[in-house]
């Protein structure tokens, strides 16, 4: 008798969780919106859906790494290349920048691109505006060492992460013989755009939260010691568009919960126990008040929750 034969449904591309269809829309239109534009001509309106897309692919380039998207293998690396292409920089990078890096040490003395290890513990435009280009100079010899361990090792991954790299410089290779003006306005700058806030959102969730490894003792019920205060959250409506990437104690907490489950456990398990002035309402004013107003006014700027007694460094 012949073997049965698997269910063709089960051999069909799925998705681990459908609020992911939200990931693959983006996925997709990034490049529609670029393709429309070389072909007909720059758009501001599109343009500028272009560059927030470009945020989104970021943020879904970090949860696919988190949490793979598809139940699949070979779709998970078409997936990886394809963000690839969109991101303008290798998926794997996630690895050891990220997971290996930033979500073990959480801000600590170890984290290699803690906020406070430029010029001090400080919340203000100029080190939200540096910090990408100071996490990138500390973490180019965590990508090298790390290649170089796979390339000891594991030969089959490094040659997957050397594959992504010949992928992406071969994109723009390509992109730029064919008209480097276009390639430059429709395709790098906003990969760019998107690689900047990718880097700089650690700025935002970490400026002036505590990083010490070991919080103060406070007496009890006073969260300003609490062991979660770690990072800032925003709470805003953007957050559904951006797949809760506000919420980031939910996430350093939770790092392989879906990202559709964040709003549940921020408000039902962490909220509570962070300090209050970590718990931001939206991201555009939370940037005008500490970044503008505060500029000016004192009063405007936040307060590190670093004491004064602590090594910076």
């Amino acid at each position: 008798m012949a073997p049965r034969r698997p269910d063709a449904r089960h051999r069909l591309p799925r998705l681990r969780h459908w609020r992911d269809w939200q990931s693959l829309a983006y996925l997709v239109a990034l490049p529609a919106l670029a393709a429309w534009q070389w072909v007909h001509g720059f758009q501001v309106v599109l343009y500028a859906l272009m560059l927030f897309l470009t945020l989104g692919i970021g943020v879904i380039h970090h949860n696919h790494v988190h949490l793979r998207m598809w139940r699949g293998r070979r779709m998970n690396r078409f997936t990886d290349f394809w963000i690839t292409l969109l991101q303008g920089h290798p998926t794997f990078v996630f690895w050891p920048a990220h997971v290996a890096n930033h979500h073990r040490h959480r801000h600590g003395p170890k984290d290699v691109a803690r906020t406070y290890r430029f010029g001090g513990d400080t919340n203000h435009l100029w080190g939200y505006l540096l910090h990408p280009f100071q996490a990138v100079w500390v973490l180019m010899p965590v990508f090298f060492g790390w290649l170089a361990r796979l390339h000891r090792h594991h030969r089959g991954a490094w040659r997957y992460c050397m594959a992504q790299y010949a992928l992406w410089l071969a994109s723009w290779t390509v992109l730029l013989a064919i008209d480097w003006r276009k390639a430059l306005l429709f395709v790098i700058m906003p990969q760019l755009h998107g690689l900047h806030w990718l880097l700089a959102t650690n700025y935002l969730q970490h400026a002036h939260a505590d990083g010490r490894k070991t919080p103060r003792k406070e007496a009890p019920g006073d969260t300003r010691g609490s062991q979660l205060n770690y990072a800032r959250n925003f709470e805003g409506l953007v957050n559904p568009l951006l797949f809760n990437i506000g919420l980031h104690t939910a996430h350093h907490e939770n790092p392989h919960a879906h990202w559709s489950e964040l709003t549940h456990l921020h408000h039902t398990r962490y909220r509570a126990q962070v300090a209050p002035a970590l718990n931001e309402g939206g991201l555009v004013p939370y940037m005008v008040r500490v970044f503008v107003l505060g500029t000016v006014w004192p009063r405007f700027r936040s307060r590190s929750l670093m004491p004064p007694d602590s090594p910076i460094s």
